[in-house]
């Protein structure tokens, strides 16, 4: 008898790349996009309703992110696996992702083949690491390895710094972690000392520069 098809969240907050996605999975016999969605707060919602086995989840998403949504779906859904989808692979993000729950980790740039190997693998109860990840992960723990500011931050300083550096204010960063804007702010200060940064704009520049966000576009 065959094994049902695994049934698959895709989370991406550009709809052309989870159409794409979705049309590359559509052809494929064993598996079944039960939805695409486009913010990590969606996502939560359909894991509820449609409760898919595995969630193809883009990382740089506005809002809460992929991260916190990985690690909210993890706790309250442990059967449903996480696989993250990542531009940046550099330290400390794969393995805070690992943390959060996520059971696979994939760069953005994989083929089709190795989505639905991490599929598989994740949806058996294993971890797909892709390699170019893998590397970076093991280069980081050798001695004299590059290691970045950011390793230094806590879970929740990492979450507020991502929403800080994509123009979210005070009051929506609190509504949206369910931290009341003094804790918010608390957090916001302290990451401040450990990265040695006196502002948002320093803030914002320092995570360009460690691969966090990506470059402003040139005027």
């Amino acid at each position: 008898m065959d094994k049902p098809a695994i049934k698959v969240l895709l989370v991406d907050d550009h709809e052309l790349v989870r159409s794409g996605i979705r049309r590359l999975l559509d052809d494929v016999a064993t598996v079944e996009v039960v939805a695409d969605v486009g913010s990590g707060e969606a996502a939560m919602d359909i894991v509820r309703q449609a409760c898919p086995d595995v969630v193809l989840m883009d990382i740089d998403m506005p809002g809460i992110g992929g991260m916190e949504a990985t690690r909210r779906i993890a706790r309250a859904t442990p059967g449903v696996r996480v696989v993250a989808l990542m531009t940046h692979v550099d330290e400390p993000y794969p393995a805070r992702l690992l943390e959060a729950g996520a059971a696979g980790c994939l760069t953005k740039d994989c083929g089709l083949e190795e989505i639905l190997a991490a599929i598989d693998t994740v949806a058996s109860g294993g971890r797909y690491i892709s390699a170019d990840i893998a590397r970076q992960m093991a280069l980081s723990m050798l001695p004299g390895g590059k290691t970045s500011p950011i390793e230094q931050l806590s879970r929740r300083e990492l979450q507020v710094m991502l929403m800080v550096t994509q123009g979210y204010n005070l009051q929506t960063i609190s509504e949206k972690l369910c931290l009341s804007p003094k804790t918010v702010s608390t957090y916001r200060y302290r990451l401040y000392e450990k990265l040695g940064v006196d502002n948002d704009v320093e803030l914002t520049r320092l995570a360009i520069r460690h691969g966090i966000l990506p470059p402003l576009a040139s005027t």
